[in-house]
């Protein structure tokens, strides 16, 4: 794991590596809370009529641990990969993976921090964050090009229809994952930043920078009350994915702030998660169930 230097002058692709921190550490504040203190509200997903459990994928020398969901009978179905925030395939990415099982895909949630040693157990958004800084782009879309070839030759999983979503961090990682990979046939983005930078060479590549490539369904869906990503950077890469890609969405909800579908936490909105939730596997039912 690299640590952030002391000097401002050591710089990772254009930024220095203490304003990617800070860029990191406003992305995630006031959504620091430890994931082992769960609330009672939070959504308990069981196996009933579906299989799930822990695999690993081969990449190199390297073994990524994966969470896998799918339905128990039945298929072939498309294929939906779960991209975590900062804390990794914690349980509440888990019972996320089993509701897409339950809804008719097979779902798989890779852990794309394991070689930086891994966040799940770390409450402290500045260690987390020199963790996530640590991982390139290319080795992250090289992960999950790699989760999405493991996949397609697992029982049940349709090889021709995939589709990406992910949370914060991962919403973010929606962005760079869709602009870049062939697979893909939809995604799905919830209150990911197009701001934030992920380290490349030669300079950090954002949203932004990468709205022209994204030529595939895209849905986002964000708080009113959220300042990363704020409505106007929601709605400007919306925007911007639109002057090449007619088919965008993009939801912004009234009240709702970072984390509303995160049940486990405070800032779960009840309303706002039932409507995005029922937006998120329709968007996919109309481009990965066709």
């Amino acid at each position: 794991m690299s640590d952030v230097p002391a000097r401002d002058s050591e710089t990772t692709g254009g930024l220095t590596r203490r304003q990617m921190l800070k860029v990191g550490g406003a992305t995630f504040a006031g959504y620091a809370v430890a994931v082992d203190k769960v609330l009672a509200q939070a959504i308990k997903t069981d196996t009933t009529g579906i299989q799930a459990g822990d695999f690993e994928v081969k990449i190199g020398d390297y073994m990524m641990p994966v969470y896998e969901a799918r339905p128990a009978s039945g298929g072939p179905t498309p294929i939906v990969v779960c991209i975590s925030e900062v804390w990794g395939v914690h349980e509440w990415v888990r019972d996320v993976t089993r509701r897409f099982a339950k809804a008719g895909y097979y779902a798989v949630a890779p852990e794309l921090f394991k070689r930086e040693g891994g966040t799940a157990q770390i409450p402290n958004v500045q260690d987390i964050m020199k963790i996530v800084l640590a991982v390139p782009r290319k080795q992250l879309i090289g992960d999950v090009a790699a989760t999405v070839d493991w996949a397609k030759k697992r029982p049940g999983a349709r090889a021709d229809r995939a589709g990406i979503t992910g949370w914060c961090w991962g919403g973010s990682t929606v962005f760079q994952v869709a602009a870049t990979s062939p697979d893909m046939k939809a995604a799905v983005a919830w209150y990911g930043s197009p701001a934030r930078p992920f380290p490349d060479e030669p300079v950090p590549v954002t949203g932004f920078d990468v709205a022209k490539d994204i030529k595939i369904p895209l849905l986002s869906l964000s708080g009113e009350a959220d300042t990363s990503p704020s409505p106007a950077d929601a709605r400007k890469m919306g925007d911007l994915v639109k002057q090449h890609n007619p088919n965008v969405e993009v939801v912004v909800y009234p009240g709702a702030t970072h984390g509303f579908f995160a049940d486990y936490r405070p800032s779960f909105n009840a309303t706002a998660a039932a409507d995005a939730w029922k937006r998120c596997t329709d968007w996919f039912a109309k481009s990965l169930k066709a």
